[in-house]
């Protein structure tokens, strides 16, 4: 009576446990919860649970999250990497060949095992072709990092967005390096200075901070100025005006991480994005 069983040593006994690790830059961010959400809906009903870790963007606390998770002799990691770990080798050195690993969203392309991706370079093109379809004649991004592949591929397909309505690209009109309210509102204030009327923003918290920008120096949005976000957090469409952002469907990507560890696969899988056209981009009725 009142026995508990030592997880720990159990774990070290057997090889392995009933854990499944999910690394995440950031818990509060919605995609995130709902990406920890469906892989938990998946993991659960097959016998396992979930040990979370958030890195806060951070390479160390990322570091320290894997090699935990290895101590725990988890089954598995879901790991999608932070802004400040620029390549995979501690990945590499910390779990080695025996945790099966298993990447979402961001994720470094040259690790093996499956990786769960978002429809990025489509995502993007598709968004910014529709602010341009809005009329909107100098279109600016705010990139994010270039240290994450996903980041680089809507890059990509704003890049091609314009090029295919005959826009050069300006690399004066990419503002990189934010993907929070803070600095989106100093990059939106860059673009105003530069002469943009629009922006494809690729992640949600830099687009609100434009909006903060935007309102700060009294320009009407949309009849001035466009705005598509990226990941339809819910305050995109609580907002006045509401966000038109891309949809990344974050449950259905945590459901297929849970599903190629339990299946064993090692492909990669890319979940379509949705462009959910809302107040902030329709200038044409």
């Amino acid at each position: 009576m009142g026995y508990e069983r030592n997880v720990v040593a159990s774990n070290l006994r057997k090889g392995r446990s009933n854990m499944v690790g999910i690394i995440v830059p950031r818990i509060h961010r919605e995609f995130f919860s709902r990406v920890i959400g469906g892989a938990e809906s998946v993991l659960n009903e097959a016998g396992f649970n979930v040990i979370i870790c958030q890195t806060m963007e951070s390479r160390d606390a990322e570091i320290k999250a894997l090699k935990a998770l290895r101590n725990y002799r988890v089954a598995a990691i879901f790991l999608s990497h932070a802004i400040e770990s620029r390549d995979s080798s501690h990945v590499r050195e910390i779990i080695g060949t025996d945790i099966q690993l298993v990447q979402f969203d961001r994720v470094f392309p040259d690790l093996p095992g499956a990786k769960i991706l978002g429809a990025n370079c489509e995502g993007a093109f598709t968004a910014t072709k529709h602010l341009i379809s809005q009329g909107y004649k100098r279109v600016g991004t705010i990139a994010g990092y270039m240290s994450s592949q996903a980041f680089v591929e809507r890059l990509a397909g704003y890049r091609l967005a314009l090029e295919s309505a005959g826009i050069p690209f300006d690399s004066s009109i990419v503002f990189e390096n934010s993907i929070v309210r803070e600095t989106g509102r100093e990059a939106c204030l860059k673009a105003i200075e530069a002469g943009c009327d629009a922006l494809y923003c690729a992640g949600a918290y830099s687009a609100l901070g434009a909006v903060d920008a935007l309102r700060e120096k009294g320009i009407r949005i949309p009849e001035e100025f466009g705005l598509v976000g990226t990941s339809n957090e819910s305050f995109t469409s609580l907002m006045i005006p509401s966000m038109s952002t891309l949809g990344q469907h974050p449950f259905e990507m945590g459901q297929a991480a849970a599903n190629a560890f339990l299946e064993g696969r090692t492909n990669t899988e890319v979940i379509p994005m949705e462009l959910h056209i809302r107040q902030s981009s329709k200038r044409i009725k």
